[in-house]
């Protein structure tokens, strides 16, 4: 076996472990065999049966596709915009997604449509997906235009700064309920996803990570530069369009129905080339996927311990790796 093929048998046990134990973790905690019976139908107490199943194993479901989703989508954009520092929460994608929310949300009593539970999740998630769009669609005009990728990764971080200003200018004026109902979304929650929302949250997710998997030569075809890649035969703008919706959809949705998560998608991809010493996509990516997804399963079980928010726990990890990477790049160590 080779030391790739272990790594990844690794990241799948390790994966598991983590999903147990995030069933198991919680203000309740339950022994295993509990966790086992309540998932195989086995005897169980019917108290931690309807924990385990209505509760906890929608949240760990959520971690687990959320950081997979946020992973792939870092990579595609650092590859894509070759800035190792670029990402959903940096490039502003999350703040555009977290703008169209604030719209919907913020607007959603004015057109009478908040207490409509699959309307309600339907309309946060396609204005999420616009949102995101129409930054992921800014910050590429620019970055065609400017070739320096310190430029552009100062433009998109002032331009989510833009966004942050209007969405609290959006606050001052809203009405109380609907406030509340966007600050509790913004402090970022795996849990608030339920089995209705699952149905749409889940296909979602899954349809762009199937695009990440399908990009993973125009990926690495753009690794070499623009102008080798055409010459291999690549689409540019066909390939561009690709990532543009797999990363909305994925960054989007996220963002969507579990608030602004930060870090894992800076985070991991680095984690991910410094694990595997390997710049290949058809190894970073799945590798990616596996480390986003235990990662934020590791965040939860810490957030649930210590009664943190989740994005407290993704900032405390994915800032270290992103000192590194700055550090790093400037050759200071």
């Amino acid at each position: 076996m080779t030391r790739r093929t272990l790594l990844f048998v690794l990241l799948f046990v390790l994966l598991a472990g983590l999903f147990a134990a995030d069933l198991a973790t919680g203000s309740a905690a339950l022994a295993p065999a509990e966790v086992w019976g309540a998932l195989t139908g086995g005897p169980c107490d019917p108290v931690s049966r309807e924990i385990v199943l209505r509760i906890r194993l929608l949240k760990a479901a959520t971690a687990l596709l959320a950081g997979a989703a946020l992973a792939a989508s870092g990579l595609q954009m650092q590859t894509l915009f070759r800035n190792p520092l670029a990402g959903p929460y940096v490039l502003g994608v999350s703040s555009g997604a977290s703008l169209g929310v604030a719209l919907f949300l913020l607007g959603a009593p004015l057109l009478g449509i908040a207490q409509h539970s699959f309307v309600r999740s339907l309309g946060i998630a396609g204005a999420a997906w616009l949102g995101a769009a129409l930054v992921l669609v800014a910050v590429m005009a620019l970055g065609r235009r400017i070739k320096d990728i310190l430029v552009i990764l100062i433009l998109g971080m002032m331009l989510g700064s833009g966004i942050g200003a209007v969405v609290e200018l959006l606050q001052y004026l809203s009405d109380e309920a609907a406030l509340k109902s966007f600050v509790v979304w913004t402090m970022g929650s795996l849990g608030d996803v339920t089995a209705p929302q699952m149905a749409l949250f889940a296909p979602v997710v899954v349809a762009g990570l199937l695009l990440s998997v399908v990009s993973i030569k125009p990926l690495n075809l753009l690794l070499t530069g623009e102008a080798y890649a055409r010459t291999m035969g690549l689409d540019i703008v066909r390939s561009r369009r690709m990532l543009l919706l797999s990363t909305v959809l994925l960054a989007g949705t996220v963002t969507a129905f579990c608030g602004p998560i930060g870090f894992i998608g800076l985070a991991v991809p680095h984690l991910a080339r410094m694990l595997f010493a390997s710049a290949d996509h058809r190894v970073l990516m799945p590798a990616s996927m596996l480390l986003g997804a235990a990662l934020l399963l590791l965040c939860d079980i810490a957030a649930k311990t210590l009664a943190f928010p989740v994005n407290t726990v993704t900032a405390l990890l994915g800032i270290p790796v992103v000192v590194w990477v700055v550090l790093r790049n400037r050759n200071l160590f």
